[in-house]
């Protein structure tokens, strides 16, 4: 449905708001988000001509008014069963610059009931975050809300970059109780380390900046069977978190492989027997 920009093009993009947008956003956040709308032409540029329809469903999306920390901005998004077949959710955050933050791409495994999905992203800005959902026959519906947060993309790294090299890609899957306790739904929790450099940070050191390098892809699954496949960008915060709901079914076990930027593959699992 969508495409994420090539490495080529989004190197080139960070590069030019590392330079001129990284210290305006820090400083003026405020002043910059009553800047024209870019909402149109990312409109255009992701979804072409398809009509986005106002949320009329119940469609729900959580973000703090004003997040404490830019660089970990959690949010969470509910889509109630009464959609129907999803194929799709798709987050965009107008002002970062690379503003398509996920999309995740749903299978099988991730049930025909209410479905959630919460992770952690970075602001750059203040911004409008914006969650889209595209149904089975390809309609697409959209809720959003307005995040005050500035200078998340150009942060500084939490971790020594020693530290973080040495357990990139160190995975855990765990199940997680549901509130509800329907036996039909199961939840889980995916956490990847990895600094998922921006392209936008400085070496405190050197005073460069570090390479881009960050998670780019995901697949996860349910006994074999899809849950979801997310495409992801620079957008989410440094240790990728994805907590998220599935069909439950005899064999629960939940088998995650990751992918980043270099290439590099990292694979976790629950065990066998979870239920």
């Amino acid at each position: 449905m969508t495409n994420f920009p090539s490495e080529k093009s989004l190197s080139s993009r960070l590069r030019i708001a590392a330079v001129a947008g990284c210290a305006l956003a820090l400083v003026y956040g405020p002043a910059l988000a009553a800047e024209d709308d870019p909402w149109p032409a990312l409109k255009t540029e992701l979804f072409g001509s398809k009509a986005i329809s106002p949320d009329d469903a119940g469609l729900v999306l959580e973000a703090p008014v004003r997040a404490e920390d830019a660089a970990i901005v959690p949010i969470s998004v509910k889509i109630p069963a009464s959609m129907g077949a999803i194929k799709s959710l798709t987050l965009v955050v107008d002002k970062n610059p690379a503003p398509m933050a996920a999309t995740f791409t749903f299978g099988p495994a991730a049930g025909a009931g209410e479905r959630s999905i919460a992770t952690r992203l970075r602001f750059d800005n203040y911004s409008t975050l914006r969650a889209i959902v595209e149904k089975a026959d390809g309609s697409l519906v959209m809720t959003t809300k307005f995040v005050k947060a500035a200078g998340g993309c150009s942060a500084p790294a939490l971790k020594d970059a020693d530290e973080a090299l040495a357990n990139l890609g160190k995975s855990q899957v765990k199940l997680l109780a549901t509130a509800d306790g329907n036996a039909d739904t199961k939840a889980a929790q995916v956490m990847v380390r990895h600094p998922n450099y921006s392209g936008m940070q400085m070496n405190q050191e050197t005073g460069l900046y570090i390479p881009a390098k960050y998670v780019t892809k995901m697949e996860v699954s349910r006994g074999g069977e899809l849950v979801f496949k997310l495409d992801a960008g620079i957008s989410i915060s440094a240790d990728p978190n994805i907590r998220f709901t599935f069909a439950g079914t005899a064999n629960n076990q939940i088998a995650v492989t990751t992918t980043d930027s270099d290439g590099k593959v990292f694979t976790a699992q629950t065990p066998a027997s979870g239920s």
